[in-house]
């Protein structure tokens, strides 16, 4: 008896069964990896891209592996399209929210004085602006589940300077700080809050940036030289991770920012 009960709270500590999750930017790299690793966990996940064929390549692909995801079309660079989805996410879970993984983003390597004020508004709105007025549509939400967790998907450009990415690093870096703000002033709710600050990982995102920059291609390539583990990251290597901080086993961790990155920035 006491073996069945101690299984059931190990169970109970170690599954998202039963939980609802949305991700954005949830078809490509980290992004789709998360979705896996989540579903894997047994969670409901919703979805949203702005390209509505990887939305739909991507549902096949889950349904095909038992997965509960669904997903709409959404540029989280408009306020209006970001309204649009919440609105989905309270009729697809019911008004409930567990988990929210802010995960879309953009990068434009460029020089400071390279930068035109549409390149900052741009990637500060997508990166940043974007991960904070959904956190308050979805507040109502994940407040109701009663048991809920925020998770960024940052990166260490807002914890070390690197060339060329000046206003990247400034998207995460208010991420981070904002991270700690919901933290401290949503766990009253049993919302927590965490950031997850990846090094160089091996996404089509970074792939295009380093074909499209020198700069870029020698940053990253110094990056990983300098690396303990001697290897760029997989997107696995996030989404497990994300997924530990929206399990109840990780329920005493909040306001952190977790570098994924080898060993880098140690």
């Amino acid at each position: 008896m006491e073996e069945t009960k101690l299984s059931s709270f190990k169970d109970k500590r170690w599954s998202l069964q039963g939980m609802t999750v949305l991700v954005t930017g949830g078809t490509r790299g980290i992004g789709y990896a998360i979705v896996e690793e989540l579903a894997e966990f047994g969670a409901a996940v919703h979805i949203c891209s702005r390209n509505e064929e990887d939305i739909n390549k991507c549902l096949e692909e889950w349904k095909s592996k038992g997965f509960h995801v669904t997903g709409s079309v959404c540029d989280l660079l408009f306020r209006d399209q970001r309204e649009k989805l919440m609105e989905t996410v309270t009729s697809v879970f019911n008004g409930k929210l567990n988990i929210l993984v802010n995960n879309a983003g953009t990068v434009t390597p460029k020089p400071i004085l390279d930068h035109t004020d549409e390149d900052v508004a741009t990637i500060m709105s997508t990166n940043f602006v974007s991960g904070y007025h959904l956190c308050q549509l979805a507040h109502p939400l994940l407040k109701e589940s009663g048991y809920a967790s925020i998770v960024f998907i940052s990166s260490i450009a807002g914890l070390k300077a690197f060339e060329f990415s000046s206003a990247y690093a400034a998207s995460k870096g208010a991420m981070n700080q904002f991270t700690k703000n919901v933290a401290l002033e949503w766990a009253k709710d049993n919302i927590r809050a965490n950031v997850v600050a990846p090094g160089p990982v091996k996404t089509l995102l970074l792939e295009n940036a380093m074909k499209l920059s020198t700069e870029v291609d020698n940053t990253v390539k110094h990056i990983v030289s300098r690396t303990p583990v001697g290897r760029m990251g997989e997107s696995e290597d996030i989404s497990g991770l994300v997924a530990f901080l929206c399990l109840p086993a990780s329920s005493h961790i909040t306001g952190q920012i977790i570098a994924v990155d080898g060993g880098f920035t140690m």
